[in-house]
C-alpha cells in the first residue's frame, strides 16, 4: 500500500498539503496525524483519496510507540512524510514559561526527528520528506526566540539528511515560509505584548505549500522559500551581520503594521 503521512493536518499548513499532495503524488491512502479527531475526520470529504485519521499528540511520548506499532502493522511504503506539526509564542523570553520552551523544543524539534526516523525504514528511493520550517531559521530572532532556534535545528537537520539520503535516492526538504495567515498566531499571541507587532507581508497557506511541493518534486532544493521579497530577506541575513539584522528586526517592531485579524476560529 503506497501512502503519504501528513503530521499537524488538522489546520493551517498541514491541511493544506492534504489537499494539495494528490497534484504531485499518487497514493492509496494519507495518513492524517493531529491531535483534533474531528478536524482530522473533515477532510474525508475534501479529497478524492482516501484518508486515515490517526489522532496522536506528538507531546505525548507515548505516540512514538503507537505510531511505530502502527507502521509495523501495516508495513506501507511511504511515498511522501510531512512533517508540518509545531507550534511557537512570541514575546519577552522571560515571559514565556520554561514548560512553553520546553513544549516547543518537543514537537518542533524531537517530534520532527522522531517521525523522520521511525517513517524512513518504510521509505524507498523516489520517496521524499518535506519538513515544514520558518524564515526564522536563518537567523537569530529576539522575542521569538526559541521557535527561531528550534527552526534553525530543523534547517540544519533537513539539509544533512538530504545529504545522507542522496544514495537512498531519498529527499528531504525543508520549507521556510514568511508569515503565513494560519492557526499559529492563535498560540503565538498568547505570550505577545506588542513586542512582535510588524508583519511586513503575509502569505496565504495555500501558496505557500503549492509553492514548496513544486520545489519538492520538481527542483534539486534542499530548502524551499516562497516569495521574491522572502528570498531576498534571506539572501540579506545571510550577508549582513546577525546583530546588524536582529537591530532592524527590534526596529521594525516599534512600527506595527498588518497586526490585526490574524487570528483564526480553529477547527474542532
Amino acid at each position: 500500500m503506497n501512502i503519504a503521512i501528513v503530521t499537524g493536518a488538522s489546520s493551517g499548513m498541514g491541511r493544506e498539503f492534504v489537499l494539495q499532495l494528490g497534484q504531485y503524488v499518487t497514493v492509496d491512502e494519507i495518513w492524517v496525524i493531529a491531535r483534533r479527531r474531528a478536524a482530522l475526520e473533515s477532510l474525508r470529504s475534501e479529497v478524492s483519496v482516501s484518508v486515515r485519521p490517526v489522532a496522536l499528540d506528538l507531546l505525548d511520548e507515548s505516540s512514538f510507540g503507537a505510531y511505530a506499532a502502527l507502521l509495523e502493522a501495516e508495513k506501507p511504503d511511504v511515498k511522501l512524510l510531512v512533517n508540518a506539526a509545531g507550534f511557537g509564542k512570541f514575546g519577552d523570553f522571560r515571559r514565556i514559561s520554561p514548560e512553553d520552551d520546553c513544549r516547543m523544543l518537543d514537537l518542533n524539534c524531537k517530534a520532527l526527528v522522531m517521525m523522520t526516523r521511525l517513517t524512513l525504514p518504510y521509505m524507498h528511493r523516489g520517496s521524499h520528506i518535506l519538513q515544514l520550517d520558518s524564515l526564522s531559521a536563518f537567523q537569530p530572532v529576539p522575542f521569538i526566540t526559541t521557535y527561531g532556534a528550534t527552526k534553525a535545528f530543523v534547517l540544519s537537520y533537513s539539509r544533512s539528511v538530504n545529504q545522507e539520503l542522496k544514495r537512498a535516492g531519498i529527499r528531504c526538504m525543508a520549507m521556510n515560509p514568511g508569515w503565513v495567515k494560519t492557526e499559529f498566531f492563535n498560540h503565538a499571541f498568547q505570550t505577545n505584548d506588542c513586542e512582535v507587532q510588524y508583519f511586513d507581508r503575509l502569505y496565504e497557506a495555500k501558496d505557500v505549500v503549492a509553492t514548496g511541493l513544486k520545489d519538492l518534486y520538481r527542483s534539486k532544493k534542499d530548502y524551499s522559500v516562497h516569495g521574491l521579497p522572502v528570498k531576498l530577506q534571506v539572501l540579506m541575513v545571510k550577508l549582513l551581520p546577525h546583530s546588524l539584522v536582529m537591530r532592524v528586526w527590534q526596529n521594525q517592531q516599534k512600527k506595527p503594521k498588518n497586526n490585526h485579524g490574524l487570528t483564526v476560529e480553529e477547527r474542532k
